[in-house]
């Protein structure tokens, strides 16, 4: 029983699973197989397998993307690998993330782009906890297709048996995933079966290889969203012109159309879109406003009806990613698409084991946990929830000292704010000018509210005097 190959789009897809499953063999079976190795690169790869290969006398495939000294040296895989490939049906890129629980981080990037995970699993091995931790956290990160494809099938004798036994414990497992769509495939990479083209050894297996199964998935497309264009710059060459330049997170946005800023709530209209007609998800634009509002970095574009909230609160999934842990209390600056605001985080409401996907009481997330908090920001920050748009509802926390990446984050909900909706545009940009300027000195976030406070009524008083 084979899939249907229609045309299809460009395909963004991650492999994971535990240390030595074979995912970098699996992807450079994938390129190899399907010829789309040029000339260079198969004589140098024939020239490293001899030097630093572990395939004994053979190819090793995996040197195509495991890149790095340490990681040939040791056989695994580090770095999160990108290889971009096509078929006459689809074009491909492949993002290959490290196994170890060690280089969570770099799964967690690279998955975050992907709309499809292969989870790779050892047929001697079956499910194992970092199987398991990976398919969670893709399933986290919005990724609702997860092809299971069982491995070195050849060391086990091709054995329907085996293949069944590990499809079920996967499949008892997924139900704590939510809604997933499974597909389960028995492969082996070192060999060749079922990954390009069908296996003679597994006449008992009558579905597509991997590769036709690629082909020919529909992955569910983003739903249509309303527009979303986080401000990264204002472009102001000379006094006649001025535009907010920035990456579409979401809808459409072309001449004519009606705006609001946020957070500052003030309406306008587009005047010009640098692209000269309409601009969708994803692409970089200018846009030039028919009126001449106080708008900067961090402030975004959005449809009328249909605005992200605007929110000083925030509850989120939070994979922590440092060795110092996440406590209530802790602050931290937070990077939310163009806007960087100092949190605090008032609450750790829970820590959830990843390996049997259940909720447990926290006070604190350590290294690699996955849990749910409570975080407050120093201004507002204008949002969707993660599920409506990755985009707008993710962010990163930053440490203060060394401004390394200290925890991933997805917005689940939060706490509108009601200051900006009363506040002048003055007011806003005092507002921003004080946090950029604590942000600056690394003065103690807690001071931008009282200070913005001051701000405000030193303007109503000036206001008041004749």
């Amino acid at each position: 029983m084979g899939v249907p190959i229609v045309a299809k789009g460009l395909l963004r897809l991650l492999t994971a699973g535990s240390v030595d499953d074979g995912k970098s063999t699996l992807i450079g079976r994938l390129l190899y197989d399907s010829r789309s190795l040029y000339v260079d690169q198969m004589e140098a790869l024939k020239r490293d397998s001899v030097r630093t290969g572990h395939a004994g006398g053979d190819v090793d495939l995996s040197l195509l993307t495991d890149g790095l000294r340490a990681e040939r040296e040791q056989g695994i895989t580090i770095d999160v690998a990108y290889r971009y490939f096509g078929t006459d049906r689809r074009q491909f890129i492949l993002v290959d993330a490290p196994g170890h629980e060690q280089y969570t981080r770099n799964m967690v990037t690279g998955a975050s782009t992907c709309d499809l995970c292969i989870v790779l699993l050892d047929a001697r091995q079956g499910v194992l906890p970092q199987s398991k931790r990976h398919s969670y956290l893709a399933s986290l990160l919005g990724i609702r297709t997860l092809v299971v494809a069982v491995n070195k099938m050849d060391l086990v004798d091709y054995r329907q048996d085996v293949f069944d036994h590990i499809s079920a414990d996967f499949r008892t497992f997924a139900r704590a995933l939510g809604d997933v769509h499974l597909q389960f495939i028995p492969v082996s990479a070192l060999r060749g079966d079922n990954v390009v083209e069908p296996s003679l050894r597994m006449p008992w297996y009558d579905g597509p290889s991997l590769l036709a199964y690629l082909e020919g998935v529909e992955v569910e497309p983003p739903a249509d969203s309303p527009l979303r264009l986080p401000v990264q710059l204002v472009i102001r060459p000379d006094g006649s012109f001025r535009g907010l330049a920035g990456t579409i997170a979401g809808g459409v946005v072309q001449r004519g159309d009606d705006v609001v800023v946020l957070p500052s709530r003030r309406r306008s209209k587009v005047r010009h879109v640098s692209t000269g007609g309409p601009a969708s998800a994803g692409q970089a634009v200018v846009v030039v406003l028919e009126d001449d509002l106080d708008v900067g970095r961090g402030d975004m574009l959005v449809a009328p009806a249909q605005g992200p909230k605007v929110l000083e609160r925030v509850e989120a999934t939070v994979v922590w990613l440092q060795d110092r842990a996440l406590e209530p209390g802790s602050t931290w600056w937070l990077k939310h698409t163009t806007n960087t605001v100092p949190a605090t985080v008032t609450s750790v409401l829970e820590r959830i084991d990843v390996h049997r996907a259940v909720s447990e009481p926290a006070s604190a997330l350590r290294l690699n946990d996955v849990g749910r908090v409570r975080l407050e920001v120093s201004r507002p920050i204008v949002a969707d929830a993660y599920e409506v748009n990755r985009a707008t509802g993710s962010f990163i926390l930053i440490d203060r000292l060394s401004n390394g990446t200290a925890g991933a984050g997805m917005i689940r909900t939060g706490d509108e704010s009601v200051g900006p909706t009363a506040e002048t545009d003055a007011v806003q940009r005092v507002r921003r000018e004080i946090a950029e300027r604590l942000l600056a000195h690394g003065m103690d976030p807690a001071l931008v509210g009282d200070l913005t406070r001051c701000a405000t009524m030193t303007e109503a008083w000036s206001a008041s005097v004749p």
